[in-house]
């Protein structure tokens, strides 16, 4: 089995990102301003844009610059995987 890092550091910033869907939910179920939950949605977005960028980049630093030391296959199919997922968001 492949040892994978520990992102328990963004455990933190995963927390404050369900605060602030908590806080959307609480909006809407208080009937508030349009305006006041789209501004609190695109915080929650980029707060997990942020999350996302920190565990890709130690996916990076660690899955893909191992997998480079081990074989020219396992390096491709792990650049792949990392390319199909980025595609997803084009």
């Amino acid at each position: 089995m492949a040892h994978h890092p520990s992102h328990s550091a963004q455990l933190p910033a995963l927390n404050r990102a369900a605060g602030q869907i908590e806080a959307v939910k609480r909006m809407v179920a208080d009937e508030r301003y349009c305006i006041d939950i789209l501004t609190q949605l695109r915080a929650a977005r980029s707060a997990l844009k942020s999350i996302e960028l920190a565990v890709l980049e130690t996916h990076m630093q660690s899955c893909l610059k191992r997998s480079a030391s081990e074989n020219e296959t396992q390096q491709a199919a792990q650049i792949a995987e990392i390319m199909t997922l980025l595609k997803k968001y084009e």
